[in-house]
């Protein structure tokens, strides 16, 4: 397992830019949109012509199969869109973060291009109105054709054991732990300062997990905005949970550090629960663990809390 990257966008990407021509005139608000790509270029189309009307003042489409159509094509019929081509296989969590790098605005819309989405769903009001907050993360209500879908998360024990809890019922601002599928409206220098997703760790539901509670613990917060409301084209993406490398570097970065005076340390006792939890051989669960308190000794003034303080406080400020 690669070492955990200490800085933003510290593995430096492959990738070629086509497009992007800066038109001021047309931005009618002060946010960014990343295109993320899953539905294929029936869908890409249609996305890119509704993110034109709604006047960003920049849009970056992420491509990670140029073979699928023609590029330059695209990028002619869409001057004013960044197309940023990567040539090499990357996580969902680094097209976001190559999306964030290359937006020009300080609040950042990060959509998929399977998602149903009109004008009407972001209007300029509400966009300069949720940016305002200086909020890491707003995260839209989430629904499907036919019913909502748990998009409310929160950490919780059972058995001693991390949980996170869903339900689809929300009131506004309420606080969720994270972006359910990377969607939502990220503020840009609190993203960056956060060190953006991991690449070491390529599950998608893990990657997102880490940065999530990585941004409580370090004392940012998300929240839902019922008034900012998307809906799938087809069904829900699938979240794959199962337990492997990419949740141990999770459970090394958020679940065992604890916080002590000002800062956070993990402490050596701690690794034989690591080794326990790792079912790795001895020596790679000591360069792993390794690897994590180093990590956590370079950001240990970061920390405002750990896992414990914030399962037992969640939600109390709202109340």
């Amino acid at each position: 397992m690669n070492s955990i990257p200490l800085i933003f966008n510290e593995r430096q990407i492959k990738r070629t830019s086509l497009g992007g021509v800066v038109d001021k005139d047309g931005a009618k608000m002060p946010v960014s949109a990343v295109l993320l790509s899953r539905g294929g270029n029936h869908y890409r189309i249609k996305m890119l012509n509704v993110l034109l009307q709604c006047g960003f003042e920049s849009i970056i489409s992420i491509e990670t199969d140029p073979e699928s159509y023609n590029i330059e094509n695209m990028s002619a019929r869409y001057p004013t869109v960044k197309f940023v081509v990567t040539l090499e296989k990357i996580t969902v969590g680094e097209m976001v973060n190559i999306g964030i790098a290359e937006s020009s605005a300080d609040t950042v819309f990060v959509i998929w291009d399977d998602v149903k989405f009109s004008a009407g769903m972001l209007s300029p009001h509400l966009a300069i109105r949720l940016s305002a907050q200086n909020q890491y993360c707003i995260v839209p209500r989430l629904i499907t054709k036919i019913q909502g879908m748990p998009v409310l998360t929160s950490p919780a024990a059972e058995s001693s054991k991390f949980q996170v809890l869903r339900k689809s019922s929300v009131s506004d601002g309420e606080p969720t732990l994270y972006p359910f599928d990377f969607v939502g409206l990220f503020n840009r220098q609190r993203f960056m300062t956060l060190g953006g997703y991991d690449y070491t760790i390529d599950a998608p539901y893990w990657q997102n997990l880490d940065l999530a509670v990585r941004s409580w613990l370090w004392g940012e917060k998300t929240t839902v905005s019922t008034a900012f409301q998307l809906c799938y084209e087809d069904s829900l993406p699938v979240e794959d949970h199962t337990a492997n490398l990419s949740e141990l570097r999770f459970y090394l970065k958020n679940l065992v550090p604890v916080y002590k005076y000002d800062h956070g340390v993990i402490p050596s006792s701690a690794f034989v629960r690591y080794m326990v939890h790792s079912a790795s051989g001895f020596v790679e669960a000591l360069k792993n663990f390794k690897d994590a308190q180093m990590w956590t000794e370079k950001n240990k003034y970061r920390f405002k809390m750990d896992i414990v303080t914030l399962m037992q406080n969640w939600g109390k400020e709202e109340k």
